[in-house]
């Protein structure tokens, strides 16, 4: 499971032209689930992302966390971030998990980030988005799991 992570001011999702969801300050995920992938992957990264000291304190050292300064978290499904470019000019996308397994995963690692409390809100899984951000910092961070 990879977790591509972004700092932001605020960040939203747009299908076919309607606004989907919104976050204001916070963390926008873009997540990809490989076939390895199973439910102790998803809890895993979802509880390391909630504890990663990534905003800053007053001496603006990355001292807290998403839970720590209530921040907003925005999900987007990202099947592209398992991509294996090693191999000629077109990726390949043979370690990506099937759409039904990597739903369910997706899934799984959203209601985990929501037992935190912290607004969370997603794109729509398999759909085409329009992705808005304002990257704060920029402060932008690959986990894998």
């Amino acid at each position: 499971m990879k977790a591509l992570i972004q700092r932001v001011k605020k960040a939203s999702v747009t299908i076919g032209g309607e606004l989907y969801s919104e976050i204001n300050s916070g963390l926008l995920i873009f997540l990809g689930v490989t076939k390895d992938d199973g439910k102790e992957n998803a809890e895993n990264l979802a509880q390391k992302i909630l504890k990663l000291r990534i905003f800053e304190d007053e001496n603006e050292k990355m001292n807290f966390s998403i839970s720590d300064i209530q921040g907003e978290i925005l999900v987007v499904s990202q099947f592209t971030l398992c991509a294996d470019c090693s191999k000629g000019t077109r990726p390949g996308f043979d370690s990506a998990a099937q759409p039904n397994r990597a739903n369910e995963l997706y899934e799984d690692f959203v209601s985990h980030l929501k037992t935190s409390g912290l607004t969370v809100k997603t794109g729509k899984f398999r759909a085409m988005m329009d992705v808005a951000l304002v990257n704060d910092g920029p402060v932008t961070i690959l986990l894998e799991k």
